[in-house]
């Protein structure tokens, strides 16, 4: 739409400082204050008004095509378990094994390990409704809970296969898998550590970080059931997560035939929640014997909530593809590229900036690893630097999580929090663990 590169970045700063202006000072409804900035800031790059409503358009529908179904199947869910005892049966459970004080290194290994085979977004919206009961349960704020949790999803997800962003850039880079596999681990675990429960315990007493009322999925008014009891609430937690990680499994070591595709089916997120949803509404009805109009009541009102996070998050995807068409992420990358750096160095910031320009991570790993192929596969680098170098691109697309990142607003409404608690929690929370991956990859490259 527009050339000049400094003109590209001006717009830019300016187009999320308004989200943040409209949200934080006015009050604008954050759905509203992102379709209207995205509208605008097409319209600053030049673009044709058609163009722009296409762009708005294809972000909405590719994010809501398959976020909208996934929040809210994990609502249905999250609501059944509630209303039944379920969840807060497994928070006392966890509470009385491991103590309030553990409680958040036991959570940062559960994410670090369903974060290796779930998407970001499935996984946290699945345990949610455990970290929103664990909070009310001990009296501390839900951040203090999701932070660690949080930390382990999205370093697994930035630096693991089979996630997108890792997988591409290693295809883009001719990464060693098993040194990726490897070195993601080695550098994602100690700052999913620094970034979750070493974070919360600092900072979540200051003041800004919300307070202990539950968050809004919680609905105290919401019908009752008899207790569900703590194995079939554990079950309904895990089956889903076991129903997708028996079809990564089988996609990666099964050859094509009937048990792969059947596989490949159930271990969807779309088929899987439906399959636990109907599990637990079955096992509420006939063996906890609830009514069904009081099954379906619990449903209709878990899906109050998911509505206002669907259309955030749809909004949010729409602001991302307007930066993307726009080609602010080229333009970004073109201002990195000019500065003399070391490798690590250059691709790190490559991926900051496009993830601070356009908001996403995935994108911003590709667009990184594509501009900065050329300049690795002129140094020369060993397979463990390649490795290190898959590793820092996505350190720097982890950082700073904000408006034009779809998280932020999944983390937002899911807690309760207010944006600026949102960015205090969140996108420090993010921030910390992409630096602290960077340092660690920087510490291990003389090794590598």
């Amino acid at each position: 739409m527009i050339a000049e590169p400094w003109h590209t970045l001006l717009i830019v700063g300016l187009s999320i400082a308004a989200v943040v202006l409209l949200v934080l000072k006015v009050k604008l409804q954050p759905f509203v204050a992102l379709l209207l900035v995205a509208l605008c800031t097409g319209l600053a790059f030049g673009g044709d008004p058609q163009a722009v409503i296409a762009a708005v358009r294809k972000g909405t529908g590719e994010a809501l095509g398959f976020v909208a179904v996934v929040i809210g199947l994990g609502a249905v869910l999250g609501g059944l378990l509630e209303a039944s005892g379920g969840v807060r049966a497994i928070a006392l459970r966890l509470l009385g094994a491991f103590g309030e004080k553990r409680i958040p290194w036991a959570l940062t290994a559960i994410g670090i390990i369903v974060g290796v085979p779930l998407f970001f977004d499935v996984a946290f919206i699945i345990l949610a409704p455990l970290i929103a009961t664990l909070a009310v349960r001990a009296e501390r704020r839900v951040v203090f809970f999701a932070l660690p949790v949080l930390a382990g999803l999205m370093t697994m997800h930035a630096l693991v296969p089979p996630h997108p962003g890792p997988v591409a850039v290693a295809e883009l880079l001719h990464t060693d898998y098993g040194l990726l596999a490897f070195y993601g681990l080695v550098c994602g675990i100690p700052a999913a550590i620094l970034a979750g429960p070493v974070f919360a315990r600092l900072a979540h007493g200051r003041p800004g970080w919300g307070d202990t009322l539950p968050p809004p999925m919680l609905d105290e008014g919401a019908p009752q059931t008899d207790p569900i009891g703590f194995w079939p609430a554990l079950a309904a937690m895990l089956v889903p997560l076991g129903l997708i990680l028996a079809a990564a499994v089988a996609g990666q070591a099964l050859a094509a035939g009937p048990v792969k595709q059947a596989l490949l089916f159930i271990g969807h997120p779309f088929t899987a929640l439906i399959l636990t949803v109907l599990c637990v509404a079955a096992w509420l009805r006939f063996r906890v014997d609830a009514p069904l109009p009081v099954i379906s009541d619990i449903m209709t009102r878990a899906l109050g909530p998911a509505g206002v996070m669907v259309l955030v998050v749809g909004a949010g995807a729409a602001y991302k593809e307007v930066l993307i068409e726009s080609g602010a992420g080229q333009q970004v990358t073109a201002a990195v590229a000019a500065a003399q750096v070391s490798v690590p160095v250059f691709a790190f910031l490559l991926a900051a900036f496009v993830r601070v320009a356009q908001g996403s991570a995935t994108v911003a790993m590709v667009t990184a690893a594509g501009l900065a192929s050329p300049l690795i596969a002129a140094a020369g680098l060993s397979p463990g630097r390649i490795a290190l170098v898959t590793v820092v691109i996505g350190a720097g697309a982890t950082v700073a999580s904000h408006v034009n990142d779809t998280g932020f607003w999944l983390v937002k409404q899911y807690l309760g929090l207010s944006e600026a608690q949102t960015f205090r929690s969140w996108t420090l929370c993010a921030t910390i663990a992409g630096a602290a991956i960077f340092a660690v990859a920087l510490l291990l490259w003389p090794f590598a």
